[in-house]
């Protein structure tokens, strides 16, 4: 389901992105969702990043290497 909102900006401002927006094949309305599933992601992305640190957890890195072992060549 849909809900409709409204969003207010400078006429010229909306009239640029409009324009920017037919360039690329797609509307505001698509670009704004678009925006507000990354807004979304982003503000959970702290708590995914955890999660999967946890789940990594259990992976032995190895130890630790001089800069001489890493950059040697094989």
């Amino acid at each position: 389901m849909r809900k409709n909102i409204t969003l207010s900006a400078d006429e010229a401002l909306i009239q640029q992105a409009r324009w920017l927006a037919a360039s690329e094949k797609t509307t505001l309305n698509q670009l704004f969702r678009e925006w507000l599933t990354r807004y979304i992601a982003q503000a959970n992305a702290p708590e995914e990043y955890e999660q999967l640190m946890e789940g990594l957890n259990h992976i032995q890195a190895g130890g630790h290497f001089s800069r001489e072992e890493m950059n040697e060549r094989r």
